[in-house]
């Protein structure tokens, strides 16, 4: 059975909170202050009825030399499915609000973009089945937990793009070329998915012709870009702000 460490005090403690993986045990540094966060941690434990063992650091050290003293040993990450995701905009009743990541590869950039989905109120988020990122032990530190708390699901793009237009959405892409419009001249006040590229190639072609509108950000710096994440970020900010 497929078994991993989290490790990281906020990581393991949304992982403890969430409480959708089989939890198996949990070690915490011998000489760790048990108070803050990580008294928190224990509570839960303790709680769900969590093995908790006081280990060496050096047997943290060799799961995580940044394992700020805990690490938690759990079932591997419980991915939903697309029509959970619809599901979940419906119960709310509000239109559909969904991330799609074409192939974004690094674990930082998809803990980041996981992070921002969850802070601004996304529905669930759609990765690929194939070519990229999949929801690690690293991608949720990168997220400080906030994959525990998201509906994540792995799924053909354009498929899932389609379903999601059957379900009221318009699908937003986001591309810094010159077909794209800023976001003075799209509205995102509606249902739509949100579709992010990799961070080299960008969309894919037929991703990108499954678009109903590119989204550009103005730049005014002298740099030309910004990275996938952050780019990420501030397209799911404006459009929470939309919404609102």
């Amino acid at each position: 059975m497929l078994s991993e460490w989290i490790t990281g005090r906020n990581p393991v403690f949304e992982v403890l909170r969430a409480k959708r993986r089989q939890l198996n045990r949990l070690w915490l540094a011998k000489g760790a202050k048990t108070e803050g966060r990580l008294g928190e941690i224990i509570e839960l434990a303790h709680a769900h009825q969590v093995p908790v063992e006081w280990v060496n650091r050096g047997d943290l050290d060799g799961i995580d030399p940044h394992h700020q003293a805990v690490a938690l040993n759990t079932g591997g990450y419980p991915y939903s499915d697309l029509e959970t995701i619809i599901h979940n905009a419906k119960s709310h009743q509000e239109p559909v609000f969904v991330l799609l990541l074409d192939q974004v590869q690094d674990p930082q950039n998809l803990g980041t973009l996981l992070r921002s989905a969850e802070a601004f109120g996304v529905h669930g988020v759609i990765i690929p089945l194939a070519r990229s990122a999949s929801v690690t032990p690293a991608v949720v530190n990168a997220s400080s937990g906030a994959a525990e708390m998201l509906q994540i699901a792995q799924h053909n793009l354009a498929q899932a793009m389609d379903r999601l237009k059957e379900a009221g959405g318009w699908m937003v892409g986001l591309e810094d070329s010159p077909d794209a419009q800023t976001p003075d001249l799209i509205n995102l006040s509606g249902g739509i998915g949100l579709v992010i590229g990799n961070e080299a190639q960008g969309l894919r072609r037929l991703v990108r012709e499954k678009c109903d509108l590119l989204l550009r950000l103005p730049m005014r710096g002298q740099i030309d870009s910004l990275n996938a994440a952050v780019a990420g970020s501030i397209a799911l900010f404006l459009a929470t702000q939309a919404r609102s």
